[in-house]
Order: structure tokens, then sequence, then C-alpha cells
């Protein structure tokens, strides 16, 4: 449909793009990880062995986890340049398709649970990170203590009522804040190290190794903190597509990670000479007179940072519709010049809804720090079992080379997953019922089209017999060009069959229209048709879209008229089905998923507007379809 945007080579430029997208998540987490490595539940001291011991936990975590698995592996995994979970589970599939006639695959039903996951951790990134800079306003005085609350809501509010506008103009400044964000950071944690360099002593892993010996369960329990310093990973390897591999890995060597564990010793540095800066040590690092500048940039860089997961959301919306996984959203282009700029008013009011009532019904960023993790650590598993499949089958690694390396990161993981399963009874159970409930619908919208297609395969005839059959059969032919969209370019159109069957005539040239979207996210608006001559002025035509594109039925007509098949849009009639579902007691599904369903179908995106057809030249006709 559209053609791919070609990589543009590493540049300055694009290196410091990235910076607002991708590091926000991961950037801001300075913020508050560290002081709830120390929460009062785990019952550690300000000692400075604890101090160097969690220090080296986090060193080593941002090395393992997001150094090693995400910049040097799981992003060799890319989907013809793109990545995040869809595009690497539509990778995986690549050499197993997938029958969803007989059910989930485990890859699917994995990657459905990864995406899930994410959405939780798109909810809850704004509510810690805004409130977590806003809460800096206290340390001055407490008068601002009864207005945290009240700001950060009207914070996050006016970054959803922005997102229909789109993000395009505000992005070309995003990537500078941070850069003075980062150098924030840098220059807070090295003034504070410089006072103690004896806190350098945390590169050593013994320190880590150490530390878990020595407390047994509480030091299992601290990973799940340690966990905070590494929300945003995921970001990396899901931006790949907008800005490459090496400006991504570029600004985490860098930038980012020389910021990060500069910011981070420095709080250890600080906590070692003073552990009652132990409240807030990030902004503690600060002199008084730059208490409020601090608090405004913090506050820019998670907004910036909500921004980045919200804009991400919505990508991943668009491959969930594309690939059958969600159903068709009323979609809004933002931007005229740049694909990405897209927005769902649905999705954006609903994670709305999510991250004001987490505001309110947590309050502080340390209670919302309980249910951070459990998402993202999920989502990290996820990916790295779907990363045994594409290193067997696309980087074409041999079985015990892939093992060692899944299984290296799967223990990584498996660690840090259930040290957050801890937090469950204390928060982390939203995350969980929130990724269980939208793994419903997902898997629910999946599975309901797959039977849907079954009921049509045995309900209505295949095209070549049905055209033989009953088209000699039609008395007359109506004057210019129809099309008839069809899903299943196996099956005879609804559309059609009815048509024929009640007005017993076609027009005098009939194309039939199936828009395939494959397992690759981009395909070349130069890619030819699949043209099948069915019969004289009857074709069946097969066009293709990627997962990360919006099918566009005018620009396959211009497709079209350059292979002498000349349908002008103005004198062309577009044929629809439109089926009504109604549930019932029948093998497939239980009867309240036929129902959420049948829900489901009826508030999808009319096909009219989401095949950009003129309203006008739209012809839809209805079926009751019982499922």
């Amino acid at each position: 449909m559209q053609k791919h945007p070609d990589h543009p080579p590493v540049s300055v430029s694009l290196t410091v793009a990235a910076m607002g997208v991708v590091y926000g998540d991961i950037g801001t987490s300075p913020l508050y990880a560290l002081r709830e490595c120390f929460h009062e539940s785990h019952g550690l001291g300000v000692t400075p062995d604890n101090v160097l011991g969690i220090l080296s936990l986090i060193v080593w975590a941002l090395v393992l986890v997001v150094t090693l698995k995400y910049l040097l592996f799981v992003m060799k995994a890319d989907n013809d340049g793109e990545g995040g979970m869809l595009a690497l589970m539509a990778l995986s599939q690549r050499s197993h398709p997938v029958n969803l006639r007989k059910g989930l695959s485990l890859v699917v039903s994995l990657g459905l649970v990864g995406v899930a996951f994410l959405y939780s951790d798109g909810i809850i990134t704004p509510a810690i990170s805004v409130l977590s800079a806003v809460e800096g306003l206290t340390l001055a005085t407490d008068v601002f203590t009864p207005y945290v609350l009240p700001v950060t809501v009207g914070l996050v509010t006016l970054l959803f009522i922005v997102q229909r506008r789109g993000s395009g103009k505000l992005g070309s400044i995003f990537g500078p804040i941070m850069l003075v964000w980062f150098a924030a950071l840098a220059l807070l944690g090295l003034h504070s190290l410089i006072k103690t360099p004896s806190v350098l002593l945390a590169v050593n892993p013994l320190y880590a190794v150490g530390f878990l010996l020595h407390h047994a369960g509480i030091g299992f329990l601290v990973l799940g903190s340690v966990f905070l310093v590494l929300t945003g990973a995921e970001a990396l390897y899901a931006d790949m597509g907008h800005f490459g591999r090496r400006p991504i890995q570029l600004g985490w060597f860098a930038v980012a990670l020389p910021a990060l564990l500069l910011q981070y010793f420095g709080q250890g540095a600080l906590l070692m000479r003073n552990p009652a800066a132990l409240a807030n040590p990030f902004y503690h690092l600060a002199p008084d007179w730059m208490l409020y500048p601090l608090i405004a940039l913090a506050t820019m860089a998670t907004i910036i940072a909500s921004q980045a997961m919200l804009s991400g959301a919505f990508s991943l919306t668009l491959q969930a519709v594309q690939l059958g996984y969600l159903p068709p959203l009323r979609i809004t282009h933002t931007s005229a010049e740049q694909h990405g700029q897209i927005y769902f008013a649905l999705l954006n009011w609903l994670m709305f809804a999510g991250t004001v009532g987490l505001i309110l019904s947590f309050g502080s960023s340390t209670n919302l720090a309980a249910a951070y993790g459990i998402a993202v650590s999920g989502s990290m598993i996820i990916t790295t079992l779907l990363m045994y499949r594409v290193t067997r089958h696309h980087l074409r690694w041999n079985t015990p080379a892939a093992i060692a390396a899944v299984g290296l990161f799967l223990f990584i993981d498996l660690a840090f997953f259930l040290a957050n399963a801890q937090k469950i009874p204390h928060g982390g159970w939203f995350p969980l019922l929130l990724g269980a409930a939208i793994f419903t619908v997902m898997s629910t919208w999946a599975r309901g089209r797959a039977i849907v297609a079954e009921h049509l395969r045995v309900q209505f005839p295949p095209l070549r017999r049905f055209v033989s059959d009953i088209l000699s059969k039609v008395e007359g032919r109506t004057a210019g060009q129809a099309v008839f969209l069809s899903q299943h370019p196996d099956i005879t159109p609804p559309a059609l069959l009815q048509n024929v069957r009640h007005n017993k005539s076609l027009h005098e040239q009939v194309y039939i229209l199936t828009v395939r979207t494959e397992h690759v996210p981009f395909v070349s608006s130069e890619a030819p048709l699949e043209i099948i001559p069915i019969q004289e002025h009857l074709f069946q035509v097969i066009a293709r879209c990627g997962f990360m594109e919006t099918p566009d039925i005018p620009n396959v007509l211009k497709q079209l008229a350059a292979q002498s098949h000349v349908l002008p849009i103005r004198d062309t009639t577009f044929f629809l089905s439109r089926i009504t579902f109604l549930a019932t007691p029948k093998p497939g599904m239980a009867i309240w998923r036929e129902k959420l369903f049948v829900v489901l179908s009826r508030n999808t995106q009319r096909a009219s507007s989401y095949f950009h057809l003129p309203s006008e030249q739209v012809i839809e006709i209805g079926l009751v379809l019982e499922i």
C-alpha cells in the first residue's frame, strides 16, 4: 500500500530525536527507583554495604537486560526494520503459519499476553512518572502537599487532550529536552559521586551477589524494586522501526547509559553520606536554588515519556487491528506527511480513565510502584520466549546457541518476574487484571473472526463454483463498474450473492477485491496486485498491505489503472457485506465470549470509512449470521 520509509543513516539529529521517544520511560526511573529499593517493607538499613549491593544490582541489571539482551540480542530480530511485540510475533510466524480455525497457537497466545501487558504499562507509566515528578514540590514546603494529586491529574488530563492534535509538531523539541534531562542527571550524579568516590566499588558484581546471599529472602524481594530501573527497555525494540537500530544503540551508549549510571551512583553516594536523604534522593541531589527548575524539567521529562508510551500504544493498536486481533477502531491520521502519526479516540480516553483512576486510587508514586513491574517483567519474559523461534528459524542459530542465549535471559527475566509477583497483593493485581481483560478481548476477537470465516465457508459457495453456476443466469448487466469487497478470496462475498439473488443483475465490469495483511510492516506501493480473471469482465483482485499500514482502496484503483483496468472512482459502486452476528449455544466459543464478540462487532468502524471509500458510492448489503 505505502512504501516503507527508507531508514536514514546514523546521524546526530536522528539520535537526538530518538532520545525524546525511546528513552523517556527508562530515563525518568531515577525519580523513584533507588528510593523504592529501600522501601520500609524491605526492612533494610541505609548502610554502605546495602547501598553498594543495591547499586551493583542496578548496574548489572542495566548491563545484562538493556545492553546485552535488548540492544545486542533482541534488536537483531527486525521484521523488515520494525520491532515490538506484534512485529516479533509476526516474524516468528513466518515459518509456522497460524490457523486460527484450530484455536490460538502458543505463539499467538504469548504475543497477545505480551501486548496486554504493554497496554497495562502504558496506563501505569503516565501515572507514576508525572506523580513522582510533582511530588518534588513537597520538599520545598508542606503547603504544596494537598495540591500534588490535583496538579498531577491536571497535567495528565492536558496530556491526553492534546493527543488528538498529534505529536508531530512537539516531536522536534522532545529530543533536545530529553538531552537536557540526561545532562542534568549526569551532572547532579557526578557532583555527588566526586564527594564519595568509593561508591564506584558497586561496579564489582560480587557486591550484588553478596547482597543477595547475605539478605536471602529480603534480597530477592528487593529485585522487584531494582527492576524499576529497567521499565522502558521494551521501547528500545518497539521503536526500532521509527529510528533504526544504530541511532538507538548510539543514544544508549553515548548518552542514556552514562547519564543513568552517574545518576544512580550519585544517589548512592548521597545515601552513604546522608541516609536521611532517602525520602527523595533524586531531588536531594540538587541545591536548594535548583529545586523548582529541576521539578519543572522533571515534569517535562515525564510528560514526554508518557507521550512516547501513548504514541506506542496507538501504533500497537494499529498493528493489532491490521493483524486481526482487535476490531477496526475509528482512526485519525494527525499528519498528512508522517504515516506513524495516528490517534484512536476510544483508546485514548480509556487509557485516560485508567491513568487518572490509578492516580486517585493509589495516591503516591510509592504506592504505585507496587503496581509497576509485573506488566513489564511479564512482557520481557514473552519477548525472550518468542526470540527462541526467531533465533532458530530467522537468524539461523543452531539449537545449543539458541537455548544458551534464551536460557540466560529467561533466567534473569523469571527472577525479576517472581520478585515482582510479591507485589500482587499490594497493587500488582491491577496490571494482571487489566492484562487479563485485554487478552480476553483480543483472543475473543481473533477466535470469533476465525469462527465466522468457517461459517461463511459452510453457508456460501466457493467463488468459482458460484460464478460458473449462477452468473450465466444473470438476466442483464448494469452500466458501470462495481467492486465487491471480500475478506476471504475463496468464498463468494455475501454482498455479491445477495445482489445476484435479489436483483438478478450485475455491473458490466465486476472486481472482487480482497485486502490481505501480510506479516511484514510495509508493502511497497510498487508491489504488483494479483489480478485473476474469473470470467469475461469479472476479475478477482488481491492487494496486500503491511501491519503498519491502513488499507486505501482508492490507491488500489490507481494501481489497477496502471495495469489497464481503469475504474474511475466517481463511476464505481462499492458493495460491502454488513454482517449482524447472533450469539447462539453452538460449538466454538463459550456463550459469554460470543456475546462479547457481538458487542465488539457492533462498535467497529464502518468499513466504508476504514477503507477510505466515498460514502455516497457505497452500498451495504446486510445479513444475519448465527455463531
